[in-house]
């Protein structure tokens, strides 16, 4: 994929930002020191803990280390470090127990310190949690979020404005009257009003999977017009009506000569729609209407901001916050790459 020169640029930052983060989250219990739930009573709201290779004696050190954080007396909720107390940062480290995509235990972490040391990147919250890795944790269910809801609701769209644009007729004035009612739907409220009738202390799994399957059912509807037109285009070509008059069937037709016109609209598409369904699950959660406490997810780590004395005191909170930021001018950068790269590609 070569995009014009001024997206040249931008998308290959995309790329990059994107695979990053989704490594990270993908493999959360690898580079996530702690479990997202251990709490450290004893430091909560703590800051970021410095990491040096100079001491307070002015010596340098080759492995980087941090010092103890402890509360600060002269200081009401600060704190300070403890230049007695200096925990080298070791690599490859045992720890809790995780589960590598599903399928495997282990207990090897990327990074961490021997005990009693502690390492906090950024911060603990209120309850003394890593907020590094609860940022990992929340970050795959986020993430992943926007990633299932996107794929249900471009299935739909190709199945429905795929069999729209082919047949036409009857068919495709019902299926676009149900688009345009989906399309009339205030979505966002629907969500709030379907999540409304369930219990607020449902299962975290079953909260993740209803979120995914309502953002991608409500969502189908402008994707499917989309792609509508474009196989009313292409069911018109030349090689289609020849294959037609060698006695091609309709599914062969739709999945082998029709629809692949439509993957680039598709690909677009998905770059458009996973970070919107990002931000439905964030709102949701933040609202503790999506995945609730003590399970992480961006938004009910970014609902703690809701209180004002964390508000005010705590900005390493902010981290999901700035995430999505990078996360959603990442996949609008890549899909006006991609817009621009087919656009360029047909002329």
């Amino acid at each position: 994929m070569t995009p014009p020169p001024s997206h040249r640029g931008s998308w290959k930052w995309a790329i990059a930002v994107l695979v990053v983060l989704h490594t990270l989250v993908a493999f959360a219990g690898f580079f996530a020191p702690y479990d997202p739930e251990t709490q450290h009573r004893d430091v909560p709201l703590a800051p970021p803990s410095p990491i040096r290779f100079i001491d307070e004696e002015m010596r340098w050190h080759l492995r980087p280390f941090v010092y103890a954080q402890v509360a600060n007396e002269s200081v009401k909720a600060g704190y300070r470090e403890d230049t007695e107390n200096k925990f080298p940062i070791e690599f490859l480290v045992r720890g809790t127990e995780y589960q590598v995509v599903g399928l495997w235990s282990c207990d090897r972490h990327f990074f961490g310190v021997v005990q009693p040391g502690r390492i906090f990147l950024f911060g603990t919250d209120s309850y003394g949690r890593d907020v590094f890795s609860r940022f990992l944790y929340g970050g795959r269910i986020s993430l992943a979020a926007g990633l299932l809801a996107a794929a249900i609701s471009l299935l739909l769209a190709l199945l429905l404005g795929g069999i729209a644009g082919y047949y036409g007729g009857w068919v495709d004035g019902l299926i676009m009257r149900l688009a345009e009612l989906f399309l009339s739907l205030p979505w966002l409220y629907m969500l709030f009003a379907v999540r409304a009738f369930l219990p607020l202390n449902l299962d975290a799994s079953r909260a993740f999977f209803l979120i995914i399957s309502l953002v991608g059912l409500i969502s189908w509807a402008r994707p499917a017009r989309i792609i509508r037109g474009i196989v009313l285009t292409a069911k018109e070509r030349d090689f289609v009506l020849a294959a037609r008059s060698f006695g091609a069937g309709d599914f062969y037709l739709l999945w082998r000569h029709i629809l692949p016109q439509a993957l680039s609209v598709a690909l677009t598409q998905t770059a458009l729609l996973v970070p919107a369904y990002i931000l439905a699950e964030v709102t949701l959660s933040f609202l503790g209407l999506g995945v609730n406490e003590p399970v992480a997810s961006w938004g009910n780590m970014l609902g703690a901001l809701q209180q004002y004395s964390v508000l005010v005191t705590a900005w390493w909170m902010f981290t999901p916050g700035i995430a999505l930021i990078f996360v959603i001018w990442s996949y609008h950068s890549l899909a006006a790459a991609l817009e621009s790269h087919w656009r360029t590609v047909q002329v």
